[in-house]
């Protein structure tokens, strides 16, 4: 059993990181991504802002060794809120597992994008990063989405651990 433990980290409740889940997606819910970055307002677009902001506190959590094992716990809260979602617009136990896998490879292919782009020194690589993996409505200025998202990084990047973990995502 230390294995185990060794390998999946200390054993913990992820009730616990509800807090967090619900403020990642209460961040995702807020206006500026729909009206000023120019997200699409579909439920595509939604998917996208929450995976937006939860890529990003998932960057973040990754950074620091003391909180680095919940990620994956963070990422059952994301699975399990989608599961439900999906069962609420009625996809079935049949392709459920196809439709999770299609959203949590364009999670983890977000993330990979925003890591990347977020070490270079200026928005274009973030720019391209959401162009390429954003819904956007037409005309919308996917560098005003890039800026937002460093902004939060850097607010992340000064949090806590421990006010991250409760939820405290200051804005």
């Amino acid at each position: 059993m230390a294995l185990l433990d060794r390998l999946l980290g200390p054993k913990t409740d992820e009730t616990n990181l509800r807090p967090l889940w619900h403020r990642v997606v209460e961040v995702a819910r807020e206006p500026q991504w729909y009206v000023h970055g120019g997200i699409a307002d579909t439920v595509a677009g939604r998917f996208d802002a929450i995976t937006v902001v939860l890529g990003l506190v998932l960057l973040r959590l990754e950074a620091s060794a003391a909180v680095r094992s919940q990620t994956a716990r963070l990422t059952e809260l994301f699975v399990s809120d989608m599961d439900g979602q999906l069962r609420q617009s009625g996809v079935g136990d049949v392709v459920m597992a196809k439709h999770m896998g299609k959203l949590m490879s364009a999670l983890g292919g977000r993330i990979d994008a925003f890591r990347a782009a977020l070490t270079e020194p200026d928005d274009a690589a973030l720019t391209a990063a959401v162009e390429r993996n954003i819904t956007m409505i037409e005309g919308a200025d996917a560098a005003a989405v890039a800026k937002e998202m460093r902004a939060i990084a850097a607010t992340l990047a000064a949090t806590e651990d421990a006010a991250l973990l409760a939820g405290e995502i200051p804005r």
